[in-house]
């Protein structure tokens, strides 16, 4: 009929209609409209004046998208920050959000693990589309190349950690990893494997005239970690009283080096009793050292250190793992870790 509008413009100026109906909508109302590619979109007013869309296939579901984004802006866990990828934001919180919490060996382990592992399988993907089958893969491809079940899960903590964050500042509305968790590979129990008295003390006579007698003797005796041992100092050990004190500890960090940090926590920060065995060892390399030192003359550079390299350096954990290994062999059960002779201390200090 004359004058009458066809059925493609009736729908033109109906969206538009609606559209001018939806752009008159108060803060913290919602509408929902159809675009011109036959697609809707569910669109919330936010109380800073933004407006929050979702686009969905069928006429219902934006409606059930709007119901479900006003239940969480009630609930205050709508989701209302800047569309990033998972790159953007991780890059976020770790150099400005967590690093000035942790320790710099700490924050050079997190560096790492990022840039050889996450970034590289997830840092493409936008965060608010991140999903728990995108992490189990990473987690599966991980395990396949041969990571442990344990390393995976220190990737899991770095990625729950970071998300936890992005649900604070409302850039996501949950955390996709908790789900995940249940799907994390299971870690083997290891057994301890402590030195029998019979083994420790064959060690202890295995080490006797060996330049690093003194080291190996406490790491057995005393249960210390490496880096405790290679960051004790003379001013640690009171001969009177007959302790030392566990006050630092040095670890290899990338690009830095040996560096020497105060413990992680309190508990770290102990006293450790010496036996009259350990006292008369401690001294009789106190005197070795003295001469060392004067060997050394202006090459010496005091730190010190109770053991050190031969000028006077701290020694590297890697070339005391190496040298305690080799003395093990032959002396306890294959496949030993050097940690575990740590559990060994109480038993031998018995024996003795």
């Amino acid at each position: 009929m004359p004058g009458c509008l066809s059925y493609s413009q009736a729908c033109f100026f109906w969206k538009g209609d609606a559209m001018a109906r939806q752009k008159r909508r108060g803060k913290g109302e919602g509408s929902v409209f159809p675009r011109r590619d036959g697609r809707w979109t569910a669109q919330l007013t936010l109380e800073d004046g933004t407006q929050k869309q979702v686009h969905r296939k069928t006429r219902q579901e934006p409606h059930n998208a709007l119901q479900q984004m006003l239940r969480e802006q009630e609930q205050g866990m709508l989701a209302t920050g800047p569309q990033q990828t998972m790159k953007e934001f991780m890059e976020y919180w770790l150099e400005e959000v967590h690093r000035p919490t942790i320790r710099t060996s700490s924050y050079a382990n997190y560096r790492s693990i990022l840039d050889k592992h996450i970034l590289p399988a997830l840092g493409h993907l936008q965060l608010q589309k991140l999903t728990m089958q995108h992490i189990q893969k990473f987690y599966a491809s991980e395990l396949k190349e041969g990571r442990s079940p344990k390393t995976i899960k220190v990737y899991h903590a770095v990625l729950h950690n970071a998300l936890s964050h992005a649900v604070y500042i409302n850039l996501v509305s949950r955390n996709v990893s908790d789900r995940a968790t249940k799907s994390l590979p299971k870690q083997t129990r290891y057994e301890i494997q402590p030195l029998s008295t019979e083994q420790a003390q064959a060690f202890l006579e295995k080490v006797k005239g060996h330049h690093l007698e003194t080291l190996l003797t406490l790491a057995i005796t005393t249960g210390m970690r490496r880096g405790e041992l290679l960051a004790l100092r003379w001013q640690d050990i009171d001969f009177d009283n007959k302790y030392l004190r566990v006050c630092r500890s040095v670890r290899r960090e990338a690009k830095r080096g040996l560096v020497v940090n105060e413990p992680k926590t309190q508990a770290g920060r102990r006293r450790v009793v010496l036996s009259p065995f350990l006292i008369e060892i401690l001294m009789q390399h106190r005197v070795s050292q003295l001469e060392a030192r004067l060997q050394a003359g202006a090459s010496w550079e005091d730190h010190g250190l109770v053991v050190c390299t031969k000028q006077g350096k701290l020694l590297d954990s890697t070339y005391m793992l190496v040298m305690f290994k080799k003395l093990l062999q032959g002396v306890v059960l294959p496949g030993m870790r050097s940690h575990d002779v740590r559990h060994s201390a109480a038993t031998l200090l018995l024996a003795m």
